[in-house]
């Protein structure tokens, strides 16, 4: 029976193991959909959150960071996430920020589609886009190496393509050199686009 990645709508972290799965060759043993149900995701993951693995034991993995560890122990390890210490903790620090990105464009979004009636609440709107731009602007004087893909490069590929999908905050003229980074992303990992949301 095969593993099972369960994701919903355009989500930026199911992204992140939608990709990997295909980087990593794991696609032969693990198949991504919907779920069935609400309540599908709830009996996986208590939180009702996607992306789940459910493994061919029943149980599942959440969220996409112990997922993206679990895909590179299967591919082998020191895959996506070095081994070698020094390298291994700016890779993970490289993910951690690039969720960090992730988590304020997605308050962002929420803000606006949770609260239709309601003018947004500026404060709170510029306070998440502050995240942003600093956590940009610290990628942006490091950014993840392109010569070895790793779960820093894939998080903040993830993360700049989705604030382009949703447009929660302008980075483009902002961080050139994140501009050029991405581009290049994109003409080294090709099948990166395959994942890209479509609405």
């Amino acid at each position: 029976m095969k593993m099972k990645l369960l994701l919903r709508g355009p989500s930026p972290f199911g992204r992140k193991a939608t990709f990997a799965i295909q980087h990593l060759n794991l696609s032969d043993q693990i198949g991504v959909g919907s779920p069935d149900s609400e309540e599908q995701i709830r009996k996986h993951n208590p939180l009702a959150k996607v992306p789940a693995l459910v493994r061919d034991d029943g149980e599942a993995l959440f969220d996409s960071r112990v997922i993206l560890e679990y895909l590179d122990t299967l591919a082998g390890g020191n895959k996506i996430i070095p081994t070698e210490i020094e390298g291994r903790f700016v890779a993970l620090r490289q993910a951690a920020m690039a969720d960090g990105i992730l988590e304020a464009a997605l308050l962002i979004t929420y803000e606006v589609r949770y609260r239709p009636e309601q003018t947004p609440y500026e404060p709170w709107l510029g306070f998440q886009r502050g995240k942003i731009s600093r956590a940009l602007d610290a990628m942006a004087q490091s950014p993840p190496s392109l010569k070895r893909l790793t779960v820093g490069g894939i998080g903040l590929a993830c993360a700049l393509e989705y604030i382009d999908f949703r447009k929660q905050y302008d980075w483009r003229p902002e961080f050139l050199t994140l501009v050029k980074w991405l581009n290049e992303f994109n003409g080294i990992y090709p099948d990166f686009s395959e994942s890209r949301p479509k609405n």
